[in-house]
């Protein structure tokens, strides 16, 4: 519904549809602007010197449906919009991933985006990144246990897939080997997001098939701080695999100041299959963080330090088993664990509406040891910086341009060194441009990057590429949307694939680099039809990827050091699937929800299929709903996998059913969530088939999660 007024600000106030409650730190965004507020005390909120033009406003809460309306301004009468909110499955996703910084919705977006709330979070068990994400609509989990998973997107993993914190590299090693993962918690988080889809020409060489970014809340550029104190606090438990944790954080706000501390942690023991105990896949994953924020009427700045500590463990083939070791918490099996550390420095902030800024510094390291023997240390010091520059809007006009850098000094001590200590640098320059016409939008841009690899010992290489993008965008009614993009990108290999001579378990392989690499690049095509509105939201997308010169490793048939041995070699690849998803509103107290994906890789030349391809996957449930209660079955089908890569096994199809439930309950001032799920109902034996051993780690069994989350302000 659109209104005709005069304005030179948008103000209105945020209630709770059931009993006129108002609602405060509801979040409240102006599209086309991207501009974002949050409702204060008396559930008030304001935009100033907004321009003449027709804008939408969407609000967003946590457990509450979105809602959107619309407002066309002239010159000088304030414009007044009133949201009216209620507890409902149907939420708005909003998103700063897809464009760098700035704030879109779900039909906004040119790419193919996905956002888990808060809410959803908190149900998670889960205690590193690939698990939060398995599951949802073209993202499956790469694992060398529950404590190494990383999330494979559209077929991509590893370097193709760039995992961000807060639109920052986490400076992690979970790209380079299937054994080490991407730690977190998830109760500490406001939302992830997740770009489906070659993202290089904004987040660079590393993003060619994707990006997930995990999203504080602590680093967006806001119109206003707020009084007060404001924060959260969360706790989980499961059976099955001992789980337990919990987190909790305060915002301290003075006027335009805002003082953040928050920390939390989680912790599991070994799990167990739908038949046996599965030894050494315990982790456990903490993290702690301060910082302060200053808004003001034109200027923006945050700053923060955060620590995170953690440790799994890798679940070991039966024949290596110790019986005669002393037993460890109750079991003889040697044990393989991976402690590690991050910590971040961090400082970003801007001219409203222009200029956006980020420096951010991160340390990791991380151990592997083995029967109690420190074999192999990792060290990753990592710098990236970023300058982005939004030009003022002319007529439909629109866009952004910038520079990014990152310095990265990487080493390796002990029995996995197979790669030298190396240096490496990047730079790169890129802009996206939007023309907003009545009946479409079109989006186009470039990116010219270069990655220098100064290795101690061996030959240095040197990549400079271009990637670019030209997409389409044309509303259909006032709810639904068809999207269609073309992508043109380009990878520099990784360190590893140019400089590895070593044996390399992670992998199980004696892996063998290649220092005459080329650089990969990708022709790729897209589409996407999107609908959102009261009863219905949905999402089908379909796109097909060219990768001429993509790195992949060959296995030789020899045998060096008790491993098979493999060579990084270069061919070309072809990409072809669809995902999508539904949720729609069958009455008032019953809602359909389903999602699937389906990808097919094919390495031309020799009709393989890439390592680990995913198989096709279906999930279908429903959401029962009374008033602020909910009930919801599912049922996850995934299709038998025999397209392989040399030396690979087929996996068998499964089916396997959970019931998760939930309460919510909203106040003035808190939102609480009670929330049960029951996972592998069933008690079904499946098989990952992107697991490194899945011959003999089964995915879990049947296990239920209870947990809690409160929001006050």
């Amino acid at each position: 519904m659109g209104a005709v007024l005069q304005a030179a600000a948008i103000r209105g106030t945020v209630k709770l549809q059931a009993n006129g409650e108002v609602l405060h730190n509801i979040t409240v965004l102006l599209l086309p602007t991207g501009r974002v507020v949050e409702s204060n005390d008396e559930g008030k909120f304001e935009f100033a010197d907004v321009k003449a033009g027709k804008y939408t406003l969407v609000a967003v809460g946590e457990g509450l449906s979105d809602v959107r309306r619309t407002v066309e301004l002239t010159d000088q009468t304030d414009g007044v919009v009133n949201f009216e909110m209620g507890v409902s499955p149907l939420r708005q996703e909003l998103t700063v991933t897809s464009s760098a910084g700035k704030a879109e919705t779900f039909l906004e977006t040119f790419s193919s985006t996905l956002t888990l709330d808060s809410t959803t979070l908190a149900a998670k068990s889960a205690t590193s990144l690939g698990d939060v994400l398995d599951g949802e609509a073209g993202i499956h989990k790469r694992s060398f246990g529950p404590g190494s998973s990383r999330p494979v997107i559209r077929g991509f993993d590893g370097d193709r897939v760039l995992i961000l914190q807060d639109g920052v590299r986490t400076g992690t090693l979970g790209a380079q080997s299937g054994d080490h993962g991407e730690p977190v918690d998830p109760q500490g988080l406001d939302r992830v997001e997740v770009v489906r889809g070659p993202a290089t020409l904004l987040y660079g060489s590393s993003a060619i098939g994707g990006v997930v970014n995990m999203v504080s809340g602590h680093h967006e550029a806001k119109d206003q701080g707020h009084k007060g104190v404001h924060g959260y606090v969360s706790g989980i438990g499961g059976t099955n695999n001992g789980l337990h944790g919990g987190s909790a954080g305060l915002d301290f706000g003075l006027e335009r100041w805002v003082f953040r501390l928050a920390s939390g942690g989680q912790r599991t023991s070994d799990y167990r299959s739908a038949e046996e105990r599965i030894y050494n896949s315990r982790a456990r994953a903490y993290s702690g963080s301060t910082g302060a924020s200053y808004y003001g009427k034109r200027n923006w700045f945050t700053g923060s330090f955060a620590v995170q500590r953690g440790l799994y463990q890798l679940p070991t083939e039966p024949e290596e088993e110790h019986e005669e070791e002393e037993e460890e918490e109750g079991h003889g099996h040697e044990s393989v664990s991976l402690p590690n550390q991050r910590w971040n420095l961090r400082l970003n902030g801007g001219m409203r509406d222009r200029y956006q800024y980020s420096v951010n510094y991160s340390d990791w390291k991380h151990q592997e040891v083995a029967g109690g023997e420190l074999e192999t240390q990792f060290f990753n010091k990592q710098l990236d910086y970023r300058f982005l520059v939004e030009q003022p809007k002319r007529g439909p006009w629109s866009g952004s341009f910038g520079v990014w850098g990152l310095r990265r000094d990487y080493n390796v001590i002990g029995a996995e060194a197979i790669t030298p200590p190396t240096i490496q640098n990047a730079f790169a320059g890129y802009g996206v441009e939007t023309l907003n016409l009545e009946r479409v939008r079109l989006q186009f841009g470039g990116r010219v990057e270069t990655n220098r690899y100064k290795p101690q010992f061996g030959r240095e290489r040197n990549f400079t590429g271009f990637s670019g993008s030209a997409g389409i965008s044309v509303p259909l009614d006032g709810s639904s949307v068809f999207v269609a993009n073309y992508s043109h990108a380009y990878r520099a290999p990784a360190l590893e694939e140019l400089y590895a001579n070593g044996p390399h378990p992670g992998l199980l392989a004696f892996e063998i680099g290649d220092i005459n690499l080329r650089r990969e690049r990708m022709d790729g095509l897209d589409a996407s039809y999107r609908r959102q509105d009261g009863r219905i939201k949905t999402e089908l997308n379909v796109f097909n990827y060219w990768l001429r010169d993509q790195v992949f490793l060959a296995p030789t048939g020899a045998i060096e050091d008790g491993l098979p041995e493999a060579r990084y070699r270069q061919g070309n690849t072809r990409y072809t699937g669809f995902d999508g998803r539904l949720q729609a509103g069958l009455n008032k107290w019953a809602w359909l929800n389903a999602g699937f994906d389906a990808v097919r890789t094919e390495l031309v030349d020799s009709k393989l299929s890439t390592p680990r391809t995913p198989p096709v996957r279906g999930r279908l449930g429903l959401d029962l709903r009374y008033r602020s209660f909910s009930v919801a079955p599912e049922m996850v089908l995934a299709a038998r996998q025999t397209r392989l890569f040399t030396n690979e096994t087929p996996t068998d199809g499964y089916v396997t059913a959970n019931l998760r439930g939930g309460y919510t309950l909203v106040k003035k001032h808190t939102i609480h969530f009670f929330g049960m799920n029951v996972f592998n109902a069933n008690n079904r034996l499946y098989r990952n088939h992107l697991s490194f051993i899945k011959e003999y780690a089964p995915e879990m069994g049947r296990g239920v999660a209870v947990n809690y989350s409160m929001r006050f302000f």
